[in-house]
């Protein structure tokens, strides 16, 4: 668990660095950019919200699954 999270850690700040680069080297205008970053941001909230919703969905049938002999019916 410890190794994927800190595998987790440096991607994210490996593409922060890589964002931030791109940002100060992109020949865009300041409105064109800063409407870029937000669309960008918008997508990738989505997209960790889809993740994280699947996620969420997969250890919840774990979780049931782990409960269900301990059920009595």
């Amino acid at each position: 668990m410890n190794k994927i999270f800190s595998f987790l850690t440096g991607a994210i700040v490996g593409a922060l660095v890589g964002a931030t680069i791109a940002i100060l080297m992109a020949p865009s205008s300041g409105v064109e950019l800063r409407g870029q970053i937000q669309d960008r941001s918008i997508q990738l909230r989505d997209e960790i919200k889809q993740v994280a919703d699947e996620r969420r969905a997969e250890l919840e049938r774990e979780l049931e699954n782990l409960r269900a002999p301990y059920r009595k019916e």
